[in-house]
């Protein structure tokens, strides 16, 4: 079940945790798909990363 996080005495929805927690995280793996040319292949790149964020913050959500 997703509780509250309290940082300094403010309470956070879990949301906003695994948001952030989601950035560098996708930031890693866009990296490596740059640095191995992978990501090249995409049509578009932008809307790839978004897509990417998205299953990252969703696989976060489900098993963190």
């Amino acid at each position: 079940m997703l509780a509250e996080f309290n940082i300094f005495g403010v309470f956070i929805a879990p949301i906003v945790v695994y948001a952030l927690a989601a950035l560098p995280i996708t930031m890693f793996v866009r990296f490596v798909l740059w640095w191995s040319g992978l990501l090249g292949w995409f049509w578009h790149i932008a809307l790839f990363e978004v897509s990417l964020y998205v299953s990252i913050l969703c696989l976060l959500i489900l098993y963190v």
